[in-house]
């Protein structure tokens, strides 16, 4: 098993220190979330990002947001102040299922409790730590997964960062990558970009050279030609949202990976928890996507690199139809997209 250093959410046993992801990778430095609402902020500013992280992190911020509820004088106007706490939180990233689902478990835990506003406090701290400890364990079971689809000495192209700071440690895409060297050294990797944000420059490469992975990093606009000079042998990506049909959101520019995936006749796969399969959703039509500030399209290291007036969109996620998905490797093994609902339904 490889093993990866970096966790990116650490519990000090009264509040969090968070990898600041936003300046990785010129700096390296941790930041105190000492409450809900700086939770909430860091979250929507991005110094924590990547599903399973933000999932993590919003359990983390429930669990710091009850403490602030103790003065409630008693146990329905805690949980009325908690569950609009927990909503707020959900708002910050709409996208990516896992922030809804952990900040939901969280609040579940506490209505099902019959104790005092203290003992249930405790209780949804050492619930998000246990969180926290699960999804560690839950991406290198991913990882394990996923190897088995890498073929010796394979290229394996991703885009954005699914790795150890996307999550608890050690990675979902990334896990895979990482599982898969661990058996075999030949393998390399290349690293899409990822515009507007650069995910896939700052933090996936930073990742994958401290850890002595071969890495080549290429603009988003050149996949298609590395697939075409037979270059790329396998894709393997993240996912933030998973409809029941296999429909994916990801980082935007995942669809158009996966189209030119399609079309050299190279696999493709989606790599994340188990919990990030919504199974309130049929389709990918039904997933929300953020529209995040236009800034991150039109500056550049706080340098303009487009004339003032031009109109700017700016979606953080696209959703991959699951025809151009190979498969989804979860911790509980690798679905074809038509085998998720049935999967889900039967309790898998």
């Amino acid at each position: 098993m490889f093993e990866s250093n970096i966790r990116p959410i650490q519990w000090t046993g009264n509040h969090v220190k968070l990898i600041d992801q936003t300046v990785i990778p010129y700096e390296y430095k941790t930041v105190d979330i000492k409450t809900c609402r700086e939770m909430a902020d860091a979250i929507k500013d991005m110094i924590v990002r990547g599903a399973p992280a933000i999932g993590v992190s919003g359990a983390f911020g429930v669990a710091m947001g009850a403490k602030e509820f103790l003065d409630s004088k008693d146990s329905e106007e805690f949980l009325q102040r908690l569950e609009l706490m927990a909503e707020y939180l959900k708002s910050t990233r709409p996208t990516a299922v896992n922030l809804m689902w952990a900040v939901d478990k969280q609040v579940n835990l506490a209505k099902s409790l019959n104790c005092s506003i203290s003992e249930i406090t405790r209780k949804l701290e050492e619930n998000a730590l246990k969180m926290l400890e699960d999804d560690i364990e839950t991406n290198k079971k991913i990882g394990e997964h996923g190897a088995e689809i890498v073929a010796q000495g394979a290229a394996i192209l991703t885009h954005c960062n699914a790795g150890a700071l996307a999550t608890a440690g050690y990675g979902t895409a990334l896990g895979v990558i990482r599982s898969a060297y661990a058996r075999d050294k030949s393998i390399k990797v290349f690293a899409d970009e990822t515009r507007p944000r650069q995910q896939g420059a700052r933090l996936t490469a930073w990742e994958l050279v401290n850890d002595g992975i071969p890495t080549t990093l290429i603009t988003d606009g050149m996949c298609g030609y590395f697939m075409k000079q037979g270059m790329i042998d396998v894709v393997v990506v993240g996912g933030d949202r998973i409809a029941l049909n296999g429909d994916t959101a990801n980082k935007i520019g995942t669809y158009t990976v996966a189209l030119a995936a399609k079309a050299h006749n190279i696999p493709f796969y989606v790599a994340a928890p188990y919990s990030s399969i919504d199974n309130s959703i049929e389709t990918g039509e039904n997933i929300p996507i953020e529209e995040r500030n236009h800034e991150e399209v039109t500056y550049i290291n706080d340098r303009s690199i487009c004339p003032e007036g031009v109109n700017i969109i700016n979606p953080a996620f696209d959703v991959t139809p699951a025809q151009y998905i190979t498969g989804v490797i979860t911790e509980t093994g690798i679905y074809a997209p038509s085998e998720l609902k049935q999967a889900v339904l039967s309790g898998v």
